[in-house]
């Protein structure tokens, strides 16, 4: 089939599908993988997955780590390692990337596929969690607190991580693994080091805000309302590019480019007409085009024994939700309001599912293994709103401020009023 008939037809199916899992109340990537399964070699075998949708998925998997990029802040960074935040996302990223280096090695994989398996298994979806809690109007909450600290967290070191197993050889032993991730953790400190300093750099350069208004305003007159667009895409693929020059994926640097773009340096309504063309650009036709091809890609036929894709779900559900609970716990939060969070660790979606495409596209994992890491995507992501539904009544939505203190009572007759905090 053309690749024109073929897109017209991803789109198609991955907007209506995705439209009928919005309105259940579900994401909308989960009706978008489904149409490509539809369509693809699984289902009807209506298209074949080519290098021009590769290509495509390629495009797509930058405007979506772009605009997670964009969604995170390095001060939200930082502010997540605050109170218990830092002890709760350590134990949900470590815990499953335990059990999945496990089962990977249980089950015969060599230490880079393990490796990878255990990636998919620790990470927390950001966009996914947002859009749950927003639903459910709890956006507010310390559950929603904990939970953007954590997967702000988690998938920042899944990226991090990725980026040195990118540079490990297929098949290697723990030795090799060693040096390269000693050569490899060099390289990423450098990048690392870049972006701080580019983000002081632009900070410094904005200032009070005059410069940057004034540029934008000047490239507006110049080049129109939309050129600045094609700034920002050229600011990200410059870090993208400085990645692969260090042997990472570009997928590294584009994530970092975006979280260096922060409101602060922008006029508002710029702001807000960036952030509107990119989401167009990203959610409105790459993103389900990319989340199609994946279901194009997904073989039944080349899937694992049942029993290891029932241990990897079993696995993943369970060791995130335990995490979230006994850190929760610690945090002082409410059994509902911990069991809450540990529903809510327990979604995947969009960042798993493109470290997954990542590692088939470089030859570190089978179709087999693929096809159950995107089952593991859609499972996760699927029962998450379902069992949060559970607890969601049962949290409160911010966190009550301390009861005031009662005043003294004089020893005369009358009373202080009481102070007001």
């Amino acid at each position: 089939m053309h690749l024109f008939t073929s897109l017209l037809l991803l789109i198609v199916a991955a907007r209506i599908l995705g439209h009928v899992m919005t309105r259940l109340r579900q994401p909308a990537i989960i009706g978008e993988l489904a149409a490509g399964v539809l369509l693809g070699p699984s289902g009807f075998n209506v298209i074949q997955f080519s290098e021009p949708l590769a290509g495509i998925a390629g495009l797509a998997i930058f405007f979506i780590v772009l605009s997670t990029g964009m969604e995170m802040r390095f001060s939200d960074i930082l502010s997540a390692a605050r109170d218990r935040g830092l002890l709760i996302a350590a134990m949900s990223f470590l815990m499953p990337l335990l059990a999945g280096l496990i089962i990977g090695f249980a089950a015969g994989m060599p230490l880079t596929r393990a490796m990878v398996l255990a990636l998919c298994m620790s990470i927390t979806a950001l966009p996914v969690a947002v859009r749950i809690l927003e639903g459910f109007g709890l956006l507010e909450s310390r559950v929603a607190r904990y939970t953007v600290a954590c997967a702000l967290i988690n998938d920042l070191l899944a990226l991090l991580l990725l980026g040195l197993l990118l540079d490990v050889p297929r098949h290697a032993d723990f030795g090799i693994v060693a040096s390269v991730t000693l050569v490899g953790g060099a390289k990423l400190l450098l990048l690392i080091g870049v972006i701080v300093a580019m983000e002081y750099g632009l900070r410094a350069l904005a200032g009070d805000g005059k410069t940057t208004r004034r540029f934008q305003d000047t490239l507006a007159n110049w080049f129109g309302g939309e050129a600045l667009f094609g700034v920002v895409v050229l600011f990200v693929l410059l870090f993208a590019s400085i990645s692969e020059m260090l042997g990472f994926h570009s997928v590294i640097g584009a994530f970092f480019g975006g979280l260096l773009i922060s409101r602060e340096m922008f006029v508002s309504h710029r702001y807000e007409q960036l952030e509107q063309t990119i989401n167009s650009v990203s959610r409105g036709f790459l993103a389900p085009v990319f989340f199609a091809t994946l279901g194009l890609e997904f073989s039944i036929k080349d899937m694992p024994s049942w029993w290891l894709v029932g241990v990897v779900l079993a696995a993943s559900i369970g060791f995130k939700i335990l995490p979230g609970w006994i850190g929760g716990r610690l945090a002082g939060l409410s059994k509902p309001e911990a069991l809450g969070l540990g529903f809510m660790l327990n979604g995947r979606g969009v960042m798993e599912l493109v470290v997954a495409q990542i590692a088939l596209e470089r030859g570190f994992i089978t179709l087999g293994l693929f096809s159950t890491l995107v089952l593991m995507g859609v499972v996760t992501t699927l029962i998450t709103p379902l069992l949060f539904r559970f607890v969601s009544a049962r949290i409160p939505c911010a966190t009550p401020p301390p009861a005031a203190k009662p005043a003294p009572v004089a020893a005369a007759p009358s009373v202080d009023p009481p102070v007001m905090h």
